[in-house]
């Protein structure tokens, strides 16, 4: 598939390209490394420049619904300035950061229904291919392993996770979309809300962590968000009473009695339109309201143990896979312009 899309505009004695990536997932702000292996074709090329692009898959809401589509959320150049020989082999060492808001993917090894890749572009002679895709696995930092273990203990569930584009409004978010975890509420605060959803905001020196509640009507209220944020250090990964810590969090989302508005504010333009620095959308999802509704992590299981207990049928980290390669082999067909 990559050797086919390298013949478009290289012709059919083109260098061919692979990327592999060093095993293991990466946490965020961490060093995501490996190898890009090149083999020559029938003739002697320049290789100008040998890039890597940060994909993700991110929902933005419309006016006319919610559209999809791969957006480029960190670019690097890790090669290139020399002659590859017909036929001649190389391979090309690379080690670059994970922006520190770069979204989790899975939890204790279960996949949570996010898309990420990382895209290989070789230019030649003045041609460019978007070549080889590799799937990206990211774990969780410490702290965010930490609360969402507490989250587990508490009792709520994990419904869905998704990356919409947008900024919440009074973060310091950088990258222009986040990742927002769906939740069940807790036995105890059930009777309050009806989902909460968790993002996270990391950097450096420690992490927002927001959280939004829809909070159910009364016999003299009608049903609201409320939103409230806190901010947490890397440190306190291992020193802090999380579920007592997490469980106050809670209460005061709880207590609050107006809404705080909702996370995005989302501007005029579609991100996916043609010509755009994001990629395009395959096509509108045709969802109601704020929610896509669940997706392939929604067979996580929660538990008192954490919230990636077990996968039902042990399908999602297949289906997960083949999500990635589905997404954006079509993405690719289409065509996109950065």
């Amino acid at each position: 598939m990559v050797f086919k899309r390298l013949l478009g505009a290289m012709g059919a004695g083109g260098p061919s390209v692979d990327t592999v990536l060093d095993g293991g997932a990466v946490a965020p702000g961490g060093i995501l490394s490996g190898q890009v292996h090149l083999q020559g074709g029938g003739t002697d090329v320049e290789i100008e420049h040998i890039g890597l692009d940060l994909i993700a898959r991110v929902e933005a809401e419309h006016e006319d619904g919610e559209s999809e589509g791969a957006l480029v959320f960190d670019r690097f150049t890790v090669g290139g300035g020399f002659r590859l020989g017909a036929e001649e082999r190389r391979s090309v060492p690379f080690s670059v950061p994970l922006p520190w808001e770069t979204p989790v993917s899975e939890l204790y090894g279960q996949p949570l229904g996010i898309v990420l890749g990382v895209r290989t572009e070789l230019a030649v002679a003045g041609a460019r291919d978007k070549g080889d895709l590799d799937p990206l696995t990211v774990r969780p930092l410490p702290v965010q392993e930490a609360v969402l273990e507490a989250l587990g203990q508490l009792g709520f569930g994990f419904r869905s996770a998704d990356l919409e584009y947008g900024h919440i409004g009074g973060t310091g978010q950088q990258l222009p979309f986040y990742q927002e975890i769906e939740l069940a509420p807790a036995p105890q605060y059930a009777h309050a809300v009806s989902e909460i959803e968790l993002t996270f905001l990391a950097t450096a020196g420690g992490m927002e962590v927001v959280l939004e509640a829809d909070k159910r009507g009364g016999l003299f209220e009608s049903g609201h968000d409320a939103l409230t944020r806190f901010t947490v250090s890397h440190h306190d990964a291992a020193t802090l009473d999380w579920n007592s810590e997490v469980d106050g969090w809670m209460r005061e989302l709880v207590g609050h009695r107006a809404s705080y508005g909702s996370h995005a504010s989302y501007g005029h333009d579609d991100p996916y339109a043609a010509g755009s620095a994001y990629g395009h959308a395959p096509g509108h999802g045709g969802h109601e309201g704020r929610h896509s509704g669940p997706g392939v992590g929604t067979a996580i299981a929660a538990g008192a143990a954490g919230l990636a207990v077990g996968v039902v049928g042990g399908l999602v980290a297949a289906e997960v896979v083949d999500e990635v390669g589905d997404f954006f082999e079509g993405d690719d067909e289409e065509g996109e312009d950065d």
